[in-house]
């Protein structure tokens, strides 16, 4: 068969190539303190879109990092408000630029018993405030987001991952959840999302990522992939370091949010579901962080797909949520 990348013999083996910051463990058990000195304020209001027999629905509002309010669509079941039993519940997290979708696409989890909180990734294609406040260029893309900010920390990825690990907290905090059975998923960036909610979350139980995005990014632009997706990488070096003179710098901070890092302090069982043909992340960079999980996990290969639907993913995740 065709490559685009390394055979799956060398896939299995590989370990990643952009650098880990020195510092990489203490900058995330800070912004991780940062994250349990938040108020949340946690706001639930009734959502009248549509009106399912069995369900209830919620836009989610709770304070993120920097003082954004970040929304998620939150569905449960008509049962849970008033059961003495707790429920399982299912983090969804959407792609590059995307929103958390519709409502109606949730209701199959909610029909067999979860809760389900989708969440608008913050300055993206959702309600989620992105309060901005880095120095430097924000030329198209969040990747760059901060990255010539003197403050490691205002990289924007470190800001969306603390909000997917403060989602978790929030829906494990409310009543009607089981904090025991909660799991999480997403595909390209979600499935990176899913990644950093794990790492920064230990509760979380079952985490399910089809074709993570946000790993590797120096394999990314040594292939010569950083197009789609990562298209912003080369418009960084072409509009601020067209002589490449600061190159070792750009890839070890974006190590601070390089997915492959974070994979270490997972504790869930994992399902990765990845294509061989896939341009967008290419297959290396979803091996880098999947090689570095060091709790159960399960990979699911396609090798004959890219970045685009799988079949049978869906029941794949179905079967492997479902018994939570």
């Amino acid at each position: 068969m065709p490559l685009i990348d390394k055979p799956l013999a060398e896939l299995k083996k590989y370990r990643g190539l952009n650098p880990r910051p020195t510092n990489f463990d203490a900058y995330w058990r800070e912004s991780l303190a940062e994250l349990d000195a938040l108020d949340p304020q946690i706001t639930l209001i009734p959502n009248k879109t549509i009106k399912p027999a069995h369900a209830e629905c919620f836009d989610l509002w709770f304070t993120g990092v920097g003082g954004a309010r970040i929304h998620a669509k939150y569905l449960r079941p008509k049962s849970a408000a008033n059961a003495s039993e707790t429920h399982p519940a299912l983090l969804q997290f959407h792609g590059y630029s995307g929103n958390s979708g519709d409502w109606a696409d949730k209701l199959n989890f909610v029909h067999e018993g979860f809760c389900v909180a989708a969440l608008d990734v913050r300055g993206q294609g959702g309600q989620s405030e992105d309060v901005g406040g880095v120095k430097g260029n924000t030329l198209q893309g969040q990747i760059i987001r901060g990255l010539d900010d003197p403050d490691a920390k205002k990289l924007l990825f470190r800001a969306i991952f603390l909000d997917t690990a403060l989602l978790a907290r929030v829906v494990m905090s409310l009543p009607e959840i089981d904090a025991t059975r909660v799991g999480a998923m997403g595909a390209s960036q979600g499935g990176a999302l899913t990644l950093a909610c794990a790492a920064l979350e230990p509760r979380i139980k079952r985490a399910a990522s089809i074709f993570p995005f946000l790993c590797d990014y120096q394999r990314v632009w040594e292939m010569d992939q950083a197009k789609d997706a990562y298209q912003e990488l080369r418009n960084y070096f072409r509009s601020f370091d067209p002589r490449h003179e600061n190159e070792k710098n750009v890839f070890e901070k974006l190590g601070y949010i390089d997915c492959q890092h974070l994979a270490p302090r997972i504790k869930a069982e994992v399902l990765m579901l990845t294509g061989l043909m896939d341009t967008i992340c290419p297959p290396s960079t979803q091996f880098a962080a999947y090689n570095k999980i060091k709790s159960k996990k399960r990979m699911i290969v396609y090798p004959d797909f890219g970045h685009e639907g799988l079949p049978g993913s869906g029941d794949a995740l179905f079967e492997f949520f479902r018994d939570l």
